[in-house]
């Protein structure tokens, strides 16, 4: 299994570090204020609704001087005792507030129970009063737009809070402008049934705050985020599939691991480049992710029976060809080659061999008959010098020869002969019809190859290379 760091992404810039700070601070400096005013407000004129939205608004300022110290604690560079940095703190700051916002509640549903109960109610509202509230729907309008834009853009749960907040408290003011308006025209239960309103908005603002804080400290997999990755990542070229995908946020990152399959037949630098393509594909996605990838190979349901032979051979790094392979009463029967170095001891050639062979059956089954033939490979480097050109030219015109007479016939050129003292290497290449199959070209070099030695024993290689020409070029 191979393990790839994809993304890596610790710590938020400085600057937008600097962003958050400053919006949470200006967000304090908002909520104080118009807490302040909505409680004098609420005193003057003796509004139920109006004092409970400054109980709102004064939880508000409390939760946002949490927010303030969770987003610099969140931001601090992961350390011995967090390794995954410190982004909960967010989350657990919103967690606070949720508190806050269902206890509110709660104490609204009973001061707006109790003033239902009483008959002599009297509320003074004058032009004062309706100013506060217009002046607050301003402010909590631009207030929330901003937080809500930064807390996207910087993936901040504490922020997020701090917009639903601001936007609770728009729509809060405005329930307690209505209840106000229907108080001034002799309805006076009006201020009561909006400060149950206010509550009830409330409640479903913490509702949603902490189901969705809950989520980031329980480690739930982002919702609206999972799916689009897993679909970036299966449509990357080269990804058979994902096996697991495991996903969870901690504060503006995304963090997890992914299992992937891929043939097992890839090289090293074919499986770097799917992992490129999928560190790509995951950062149009998501780029505050985090993810390790693990490749899992897999056998192709299109592997031949070859492929695989020569893939168990690559994975012990041996040489393996001429393999033949039969089918003999639903017994499969395999012969190959394999290439070890010349001068290694029989003994040890053996146990490499016979490991060879019982990975093959590992990989056809136990019943598989398996031979293997070892063949020296040359591994030393060889001196050469040119040959005597009286020789070298006797052993192109013996090729030529030949190899007109070869079925397909073919065209010898670029004859090299060189001698070493081994006994004499010859390397040509060999042009026939573009038409004929491997095996045909392959049978013919084989006869070409033959002859030539036999002519000349001393050769003790010989290495044809077989080109594509016309059918009068090989004619």
């Amino acid at each position: 299994m191979v393990r790839i760091e994809l993304t890596e992404t610790n710590a938020l810039p400085r600057a937008a570090t600097s962003v958050k700070l400053a919006a949470a601070k200006a967000s304090i400096a908002a909520s104080a204020l118009l807490a302040a005013a909505k409680l004098a407000a609420g005193l003057w004129s003796g509004s139920l609704a109006l004092l409970s939205e400054s109980g709102h608004a004064f939880v508000d300022t409390g939760a946002t001087v949490l927010t303030f110290f969770a987003v610099r604690e969140a931001e601090k560079p992961a350390d011995e005792e967090h390794h995954y940095g410190h982004g909960k703190y967010e989350a657990l700051a919103a967690l606070i507030q949720t508190g806050f916002l269902f206890g509110l509640a709660l104490f609204i549903v009973g001061e707006a129970w109790r003033r239902l109960q009483e008959t002599d109610v009297v509320i003074d509202a004058g032009w004062p009063i309706y100013g506060v509230l217009v002046v607050s729907i301003v402010v909590d309008f631009v207030r929330s737009r901003q937080l809500r834009r930064i807390a996207k853009e910087e993936g901040s749960d504490a922020l997020a809070a701090d917009a639903l907040h601001f936007s609770s408290d728009l729509v809060s003011s405005a329930l307690v402008l209505l209840g106000l308006i229907a108080a001034h025209y002799g309805f006076e239960r009006g201020d009561a049934l909006a400060a149950l309103g206010v509550a009830a908005f409330i409640a479903i603002a913490g509702f949603r705050l902490g189901r969705r804080t809950i989520d980031t400290l329980l480690d739930a997999a982002p919702r609206e985020v999972a799916p689009h990755l897993e679909r970036a990542i299966v449509d990357v070229p080269g990804v058979i599939a994902i096996d697991s995908l495991r996903l969870r946020t901690i504060g503006p990152d995304i963090i997890g691991e992914a299992t992937i399959g891929v043939s097992r037949g890839l090289r090293v630098e074919q499986a770097a480049r799917i992992k490129s393509a999928v560190a790509e594909a995951i950062a149009t996605v998501t780029p505050r992710a985090r993810v390790t990838l693990s490749i899992e190979p897999r056998a192709l349901d299109d592997e031949t029976i070859a492929e695989r032979i020569l893939l168990v051979g690559a994975r012990r790094h041996i040489h393996a060809h001429h393999v033949i392979a039969q089918q003999i009463e639903g017994r499969l029967s395999i012969g190959v080659d394999v290439e070890l170095d010349g001068a290694m001891p029989l003994g040890r050639a053996h146990a490499i061999a016979a490991d060879f062979e019982s990975a093959l059956r590992d990989e056809f089954g136990a019943d598989a008959e398996v031979d293997t033939h070892i063949e020296p490979l040359e591994l030393q480097l060889l001196a050469a010098q040119v040959a005597d050109p009286g020789l070298a030219c006797a052993i192109e015109t013996a090729l030529a020869r030949v190899a007109a007479q070869t079925r397909p016939p073919a065209q010898v050129r670029d004859v090299r002969v060189r001698e070493t003292a081994g006994g004499i290497v010859v390397n040509f290449r060999c042009r026939l019809d573009a038409a004929a199959s491997v095996q045909s070209a392959h049978d013919a070099l084989d006869e070409i190859e033959r002859r030539t030695r036999e002519e000349f024993p001393a050769i003790l290689r010989i290495v044809g290379r077989a080109e594509p020409g016309d059918r009068s070029t090989a004619a």
